[in-house]
């Protein structure tokens, strides 16, 4: 058997997305203290010699990601020049979906001003937003964001998407702020 530095590494590098310390710990057959800090460790190792990868802890699990320096040769390697951003409406809408979560594609509308369907529908075919059940009293769908979403924004939770209110306009009408 490999060593657990070794046994990490290699799972860490074929993950699609971030694994958590228990996960690995069962996995390994050994104490998730024992794993926390071997994750620990090898993410201060990489930092400290430069690599150009780098080992985080994001949406509730651990994960290889490149490192920032290095993003603008992988981003050149990996689009060849295509850029697949979000268009503002789509950053509008995903905003909403993320700080009203879960929400219904009627509310979403409403809070832009605009329909919102097609923008959802984008959202969804791209993994941010995902379906969370039905509201009980209206039967509406409603969404909210995805485990990607939270590691394509580099976040362990949604406690840490930022305050919104020293963005807020002070005109807002009352039936867009609520409290939650």
């Amino acid at each position: 058997m490999p060593g657990l530095r070794a046994s990490v590494e290699a799972i860490l590098l074929v993950v699609d997305e971030p694994v958590a310390e228990i996960t690995l710990a069962q996995l390994l057959e050994r104490p998730r203290h024992e794993v926390a800090g071997t994750l620990r460790e090898l993410a201060a190792e990489y930092t400290e010699q430069g690599r150009g990868f780098d080992l985080r802890e994001v949406a509730g699990g651990w994960r290889f990601y490149t490192r920032d320096v290095c993003a603008p040769v992988v981003e050149r390697f990996v689009t060849d020049g295509q850029q697949a951003r979000l268009t503002q409406a789509a950053l509008e809408t995903l905003a909403v979906v993320a700080y009203r979560q879960p929400v219904s594609r009627a509310r979403v509308s409403a809070i832009r001003g605009v329909n919102s369907d097609g923008v959802m529908r984008t959202l969804t075919l791209r993994g941010l937003i995902e379906d969370a059940g039905q509201d009980p009293e209206s039967q509406a769908h409603l969404y909210r964001t995805t485990g990607y979403f939270l590691e394509r924004l580099g976040l362990r939770d949604l406690d840490e998407l930022p305050e919104l209110a020293p963005y807020l306009p002070d005109d807002l009408p009352d039936d867009i702020i609520e409290d939650k």
